[in-house]
């Protein structure tokens, strides 16, 4: 039996709306006929099932695009990065994703690793309002920092402006590699994706927690990313 609270929050009306990010492409991607799949997708449909609701997906193209829109109540539910900036506003269950950002820099790059592009003069880009553009705005003292609207935005940035390297998810960014880019050596951080909800709703908040728990436990979350071409060793621990 579903608690009251619990269904109020999370599906007042009956529906469960849940904000779908596809600018973190691990989580979430746009499959055939342009319908949303990934792990996010997979968790939101298992979660709308148990509760007993309709499941309504609400797409962005950018993270930091589905934290603005917190504010004008579109979205009961979320998959976000934990981030201290959004902790503020939001409750997050335990990661149920642990991914590397790093950089993605020119073939002839003289940079190797992470901390060498923390000088002064050097430009990286980064999908503005992401999880590793919060995080690089509070640790890199002397590059700048050039906002894209999005992750994919942020990799055409650094190649059209002629920039020193493109921040973003190692995983996505592996796919950009070719003869003229490569990634870096190192990560500068883990990405620590979990599922979030209003911090003003307790009730829904214990009941995600418990629910992303066991979806670790049961192989949800594996199943999840295995199905959307992921690799299983993504889930968090």
């Amino acid at each position: 039996m579903i608690d009251p609270r619990v269904l109020q929050q999370l599906a007042p009306d009956g529906v469960l709306r849940a904000a779908i990010n596809f600018g973190n492409p691990v989580l979430a991607q746009r499959g055939a006929n342009a319908e949303a799949q990934g792990v996010s997708v997979a968790l939101a449909k298992t979660l709308a099932a148990e509760l007993g609701v309709e499941l309504e997906l609400i797409t962005f193209e950018a993270a930091g695009k589905v934290f603005a829109a917190l504010s004008e109540d579109v979205w009961r539910v979320a998959f976000l990065a934990i981030e201290p900036v959004r902790e503020k506003e939001i409750a997050f269950s335990a990661p149920y994703v642990a991914i590397k950002g790093t950089y993605l820099v020119a073939a002839d790059s003289p940079f190797t690793d992470v901390a060498q592009l923390d000088a002064p003069g050097r430009r990286i880009a980064v999908a503005q309002g992401a999880a590793y553009d919060l995080y690089l705005s509070r640790t890199v003292e002397h590059a700048e920092l050039v906002r894209a609207p999005t992750s994919a935005a942020a990799v055409d940035w650094f190649i059209e402006q002629g920039l020193d390297a493109a921040a973003g998810v190692r995983d996505f960014l592996q796919t950009q590699v070719t003869a003229q880019w490569r990634l870096v050596q190192d990560d500068f951080m883990t990405i620590r994706q979990a599922m979030a909800v209003p911090v003003a709703h307790a009730a829904a908040a214990a009941f995600v927690r418990s629910f992303v728990e066991r979806q670790k436990d049961n192989g949800g979350v594996k199943r999840g990313l295995l199905a959307s071409g992921q690799s299983a060793e993504l889930q968090a621990t």
